[in-house]
């Protein structure tokens, strides 16, 4: 077969002719004029609150934090806001509305459409559910009016004080009609006024006490040379301190792995503790913030860390203006030379409190896990090596350090070695962060730290790691609560969550709150979790379960899931099928219970 040649005819005579840079700005102006155009006056508003761009635009990194700033002020994302953001920070409009849509506390609206008034978020995690969340949430909308949104929430990270609410950024604990009311009043007015204070904003160890009971001596010691960074590692070895975001991975050995990496290397701390039944780290940066801080610096000086990011929950509203406040007033009185601080806003979604997921999130886009290799320590955050912790394992370092690692490891009952910060609710009369030795029972955590069951209610099964640390019944209440320890009996400590369930309640309901919680947290980036989560989510909900579909569901999440999110949904399902099959085989439809998962 002879080549065919096509002849040169003078429509074609421009393209030959034309030189690879003529031919990319032509394709930018064509680009340019392709979708909606940005209007004056929204580039105006949106500069008004952001400022204007740089040379190049804005930050890619910030693109989360501009939303933030658009979605307060006009209580949602305008899509003409949208367009004038992607023309500022250079990106395709396609990029922003992405990330815009893919976080639970933006909403994006069209030309006429209309934000409500005020949103109020009515938690319906477990422990909210337990105390009467779904009634509370039933009853508000014709209080409220039509101006009012009212919507169901995931975990608020206030399960002590359940059912906690959220009426605008307004956190309402131990929430009922009446206050949420007051609070509504209160916001819609524009008046200043602190609802149920005492529950909210508790006393905190500010910047000036902290530094006059020896804060940041440490610290400084660390920077300056004083105490060598040898040591200071060796001591967190010798602690056994692991990592208490939920993994457990040594601290010392992690320091010394990042610390071993190529400069420049990164800091990101993971304070978005979405998992139900979690909030000891918001408890300790309410009470003592700048112990976290001091060990942040100690951190970022030992392993050579040069800029830290902080990735805080976006509900945590008042906690992170407290944390604003006291970052400027270290900055402002230095104990020593500091990184590079930044504290970034998280946008509602739980899936960013894993690491990977986090580090995505802090970059500007969707929070989305990476797969592995690389892991994060050799390839994290802007694609530098990268320490990451949560808060409360920063919390312990500067104790470790100057108390000495025999100090730590003197806590323990039946062979373990420590302290453990339990977030206790549910069924007892004292819930709250209990601070016991690693290896204690959940028996005994409940009767000498949590003041015993609520009256009328005896233990009938437990959470020890919150959703996705399974469910245990009574009859192994014995077990030890530590690393390592559960997994033999099909459950983790993770996070140290322990919610307790009653008499009154039952597991196969806690199992199905937990798997609605997972499917609506998805990020839906693999099959096997967006499609099993909801796919277990509805078989669960029939009186008798199809164990055999649900074992093969199980199968695939935890084999396939790209993360521990997929991964560890079945371990609640497969709990119930083994320690409380009665009430999945029949009849358990009919047992009166105030507590029914929706």
């Amino acid at each position: 077969m002879q080549p065919v040649t096509l002849p040169v005819t003078a429509d074609l005579l421009p393209v030959l002719l034309a030189t690879p840079d003529q031919l990319r700005q032509k394709a930018r102006r064509v680009a340019h004029l392709k979708g909606r155009q940005v209007d004056d006056t929204s580039r105006q508003e949106l500069r008004a609150l952001i400022g204007p761009p740089p040379p190049g635009g804005h930050r890619r990194d910030l693109l989360i934090e501009h939303l933030h700033r658009l979605n307060d002020h006009y209580q949602c994302l305008l899509e003409r806001h949208l367009v004038a953001l992607a023309s500022d920070m250079q990106l395709p409009m396609v990029e922003v509305f992405e990330v815009a849509t893919f976080y639970h506390h933006f909403e994006v609206l069209g030309d006429g459409q209309t934000p409500a008034a005020l949103t109020v978020r009515v938690c319906d995690g477990l422990s909210c559910a337990m105390a009467g969340s779904a009634e509370l949430r039933s009853r508000l909308p014709a209080l409220l009016g039509e101006t009012v949104r009212v919507m169901a929430a995931p975990c608020l990270g206030r399960c002590e004080q359940a059912p906690a609410v959220l009426v605008g950024q307004r956190a309402v604990p131990h929430a009922n009609v009446v206050l949420v009311l007051e609070a509504s009043k209160f916001i819609q007015n524009e008046a200043v006024a602190l609802v149920n204070t005492a529950q909210v904003a508790t006393d905190f160890i500010a910047f000036k006490t902290y530094r006059q009971q020896g804060g940041y001596v440490l610290a400084a010691a660390v920077v300056n040379g004083e105490e060598p960074a040898e040591d200071v590692i060796r001591a967190l070895e010798d602690s056994g301190l692991r990592g208490l975001g939920g993994a457990g991975f040594s601290v010392g050995r992690k320091w010394r792995i990042v610390r071993a990496q190529p400069a420049p290397r990164v800091m990101a701390v993971n304070i978005d503790e979405g998992e139900p039944g979690t909030f000891k780290d918001r408890t300790y940066l309410e009470r003592d913030p700048h112990r976290f801080l001091e060990g942040l610096l100690i951190a970022a000086q030992v392993t050579g860390t040069e800029a830290c990011y902080l990735y805080l929950r976006d509900e945590y509203h008042d906690a992170r203006q407290m944390l604003t406040r006291e970052i400027e007033a270290l900055q402002a009185d230095p104990p020593c030379p500091l990184p590079h601080i930044e504290l970034r806003r998280g946008a509602g979604a739980y899936v960013c409190g894993e690491e990977s997921a986090m580090l995505e999130s802090l970059e500007g886009k969707r929070g989305e896990p990476r797969l592995r290799p690389p892991y994060v320590a050799e390839k994290g955050l802007f694609g530098r090596p990268t320490l990451v912790h949560n808060l409360e394992t920063l919390y312990w370092v500067r104790d470790i350090v100057e108390k000495g690692a025999d100090w730590f490891r003197g806590f323990g009952r039946q062979g373990r070695h420590g302290l453990r910060s339990f977030s206790v609710s549910g069924r007892v009369k004292l819930p709250g962060v209990k601070l016991a030795p690693a290896g204690i029972t959940a028996r005994e955590l409940i009767d000498e730290y949590c003041g015993g069951m609520l009256d009328g209610h005896t233990l009938y099964a437990y959470l020890p790691g919150g959703a996705s640390g399974g469910i245990l019944p009574a009859r192994l209440a014995h077990l030890p609560l530590d690393f390592d320890t559960l997994q033999p009996h099909g459950c983790f400590i993770g996070s140290a969550a322990l919610v307790v369930l009653s008499q009154q309640d039952r597991a196969r309901d806690a199992a199905l709150n937990a798997m609605r919680f997972f499917a609506a947290e998805s990020c839906g980036q693999c099959t096997p979790c967006r499609v099993g989560t909801a796919k277990a989510a509805k078989l669960m909900e029939a009186p008798v379960w199809d164990n055999a579909t649900l074992d093969d569901l199980n199968a695939v999440m935890v084999d396939a899931s790209i993360c521990g999110l997929g991964q560890a949904a079945p371990n609640v399902v497969r709990c119930v099928q083994q320690y409380f099959s009665h009430e999945i085989e029949g009849g358990a439809g009919d047992a009166l219970t105030p507590f029914v998962a929706e």
